[in-house]
């Protein structure tokens, strides 16, 4: 999704693909605010180096135009982190597709129009049996459209016609037989799309689905592992200790990690735009311009954690679990340099396309971080402080592996050096950022505060807040990046035109995060008295998660509901429906609920819960019934008219 460039040369007959429908379409235009900052850097610092591209071969070419598509995006803004990962309305500007990329994109528009008989079969197809276990292997797992809609009644294939002997062996200089096959895919897509032969099936969007996601939920667990490994190794010493955790974690996400990732969204249209242009050193100095930014903000933060146990005390009526949050804060200063670093290099990596980089870190980091807190709370029997001290290891590796996958595998191209650059034009970018950070801190904010309010009725209470809100954020570490993958994949179908085909994609969404949502009810409520011996053997605190975990089992189901809504407005284009809707469904509805029946029922953390419970089922109406009313095709055409305009 984004504002869509040319991924091919600009001599590839760029006037005949102007109105051309690909999978690949913008979603929405480019900030205003975005495109004068960039222009203002050009203007500025603009020199021979800058206005020439190189792309991933080496050769030089001009800035990329909207001239060719192709037809996969992949997910953009991976790898959030931390406990609850939110839904934010800025979309991310493409930065375009590796040479990789392209070529699968290429692989999948053959597959699509082979399957719709616009194209001939891979391989002469075989007579097929007749049987019934073929019948029912073709009907379950073939992604063909049904025969019905068969090549007799759609019109003749393209017969695509190999080289003879008589072909000549060089074309002077003219297209490559690759180059001329895919000027033929290109003029069979148009002419199908506007001839409204190219459909889908839900098995296709089914495969599609999962190919897309799973990538996604391996990154997500594994950046989500890291805060989460310190409530599994510390939640054996006690209920003070697991209390602890859930305060220290939640003051971190509400006073830095949720105002950095916030600020940090910024760079996901600023880097992503220098790029597009083909001005690449630009993407490492909005890199350079965000990290000092921050790095100026660290201070505070660092004076506030080291100071926390005071405020902690005067909120937290539990002074033991207090005294422990804050020395877990005040380890945790050493980390804040780590999570910059790292916030804002998965965006200078993720603007290039290279959005493995984050993956392929977190591959070797987690599984570091697991180890070292056995070994600092276990083995060498630090205990408390072992894990703030792994943790805060853990942050300040990850951005050492980014800088390293950047220095010897990829993305150095668009590092030019440190430059006294990076010191001007901040005033444009903070005015891009703040919205960003208001929307993820009020939302990060409305889940968080449920950990605050649980200290309120003891410490066995706050230990099963941590419990509970720990399996509910790992549980939703699958419906929020299919949410993505499904948001990439209908604004692909979108973009082209094929309304049809993205509503069966929808369809298939919906139905995999309803399922998602029973079975994490099914599990939550057959094992509610064996998920919180995986955090502890106080009996205090297993009775407690017992009884608010049908509660929470329910809200799983909406849990992947809304996420799933979320989803499909980003990939309609109406993404500004679902940031106020989670505020009135928070705000309005769920935290006044949560506190009337937390308190004024006297019902506690099943309350609290509740109350969470009754929003999202708020936020999911809204954004369904919305879903249904509004015009898709118009949304195509809105697409349409944006390529068109380039």
């Amino acid at each position: 999704m984004g504002t869509e460039r040319s991924t091919g040369c600009p001599s590839r007959d760029t006037h005949r693909n102007a109105h051309r429908h690909s999978l690949s379409s913008s979603f929405r235009s480019s900030s205003p605010l975005a495109e004068q900052y960039l222009a203002r850097d050009l203007a500025d610092y603009s020199s021979s180096d800058d206005d020439v591209a190189v792309d991933d071969s080496g050769s030089e070419h001009h800035p990329r135009d909207a001239s060719t598509h192709f037809m996969n995006r992949r997910p953009s803004g991976v790898a959030y982190g931390g406990t609850r990962p939110v839904l934010n309305p800025q979309i991310v500007d493409d930065p375009g597709l590796s040479p990789l990329e392209r070529r699968q994109s290429r692989d999948a528009e053959r597959s699509l129009l082979r399957d719709n008989h616009v194209l001939p079969p891979k391989r002469p197809e075989r007579k097929r049996r007749h049987g019934l276990a073929s019948r029912m292997y073709h009907r379950i797992f073939g992604t063909r459209p049904p025969a019905e809609e068969d090549v007799e009644s759609r019109g003749p294939a393209l017969v695509v016609q190999p080289p003879s002997e008589t072909s000549p062996l060089l074309s002077g200089g003219q297209s490559t037989s690759h180059d001329d096959d895919d000027e033929v895919i290109d003029q069979q897509w148009e002419q199908a799309v506007a001839e409204g032969r190219i459909r889908t099936t839900w098995q296709r969007e089914t495969k599609t689905l999962a190919q897309y996601s799973g990538p996604l939920v391996v990154t997500f667990f594994l950046q989500y592992s890291i805060n989460v490994a310190s409530i599994f190794a510390v939640g054996r010493i006690g209920k003070a200790e697991l209390g602890a955790v859930s305060v220290a974690n939640m003051s971190a996400a509400i006073t830095c990690i949720a105002p950095f990732q916030g600020l940090a969204t910024s760079l996901d249209t600023l880097c992503a735009q220098a790029y597009g242009s083909g001005h690449k050193h630009l993407v490492g100095i909005q890199f350079q311009r965000m990290t000092l930014f921050l790095f100026t903000l660290m201070v505070p933060i660092a004076v506030l954690w080291y100071f926390s146990t005071g405020i902690l005390l005067l909120v937290i009526p539990e002074p033991d679990s207090a005294r422990l949050a804050g020395l877990y804060l005040r380890v945790m200063i050493f980390s804040i340099p780590g999570i910059i670093l790292f916030e804002c290099g998965k965006r200078f990596t993720q603007a290039q396309g290279l959005f493995r980089a984050t993956t392929y870190v977190l591959l070797v980091a987690a599984p570091f971080n697991a180890l070292l807190l056995w070994l600092l709370v276990w083995r060498l029997e630090l205990g408390f402080v072992g894990a703030p001290i792994s943790v805060a290891v853990t942050d300040t590796l990850l951005p050492i592996l980014l800088f390293l996958y950047v220095r010897f595998v990829d993305g150095r191209q668009c590092w030019g050096g440190f430059s006294r650059r990076a010191l001007s034009n901040w005033w444009i970018m903070i005015r891009l950022a703040l919205p960003g950070m208001i929307m993820v801190e009020a939302e990060w904010l409305a889940f968080e505060i449920m950990t605050l309010l649980s200290s309120r009725f003891g410490a066995e209470y706050l230990a099963a807040q941590s419990v509970v809100a720990t399996l509910g954020s790992i549980t939703y570490q699958i419906p929020f990046p299919v949410s993505i993958a499904a948001s990439t994949r209908i604004a692909n179908l979108i973009g082209a035109g094929l309304v049809d085909a993205a509503r069966t994609a929808a369809k298939v969404a919906v139905f995999t995060l309803a399922l998602v949502g029973i079975l994490n009810l099914t599990l939550f409520s057959t094992l509610r008295f064996h998920l919180p011996l995986l955090f502890t053997d106080d009996p205090d605190v297993i009775s407690l998660v017992a009884r608010v975990l049908p509660v929470v089992a329910v809200m799983q189901v909406f849990d992947g509901l809304s996420a799933g809504a979320h989803g499909l407005l980003r990939g309609i284009g109406r993404q500004s429906i679902g940031g106020p809707a989670n505020l009135f469904a928070y705000y309005a509805i769920s935290l006044p609920l949560s506190l009337w029946m937390a308190f004024g029922l006297g019902w506690k953390l099943e309350g609290l819960w509740l109350g969470v419970t009754v929003g999202l089922v708020v936020v999911s109406i809204i954004e369904y019934v919305y879903l249904l009313i509004t015009s898709w095709e118009s949304a195509a055409r809105e697409a349409e008219s944006r390529n068109e305009a380039g």
